[in-house]
């Protein structure tokens, strides 16, 4: 079965780089935002899943 699935970018437009080079609004890195239109939907939830990851160590403070 084909998928038309499509997978939204995560940005919310606070577009700041840190030092490691991940944006601090969506914790993507800057490769991952310059690639993220020609991504696959599965290249697309893997970054995700990074996304998700570097946000939880990023903010282990906040999280209970």
């Amino acid at each position: 079965m084909i998928s038309d699935e499509v997978i939204k970018s995560p940005c919310i437009l606070i577009c700041v780089l840190d030092s490691d080079d991940s944006c601090q609004g969506c914790y993507r890195s800057a490769q991952e935002i310059t690639d993220w239109s020609t991504l696959s939907t599965d290249d697309r939830k893997n970054v995700l899943v990074a996304v998700k990851d570097r946000y939880q160590q990023l903010n282990t403070h906040l999280l209970l």
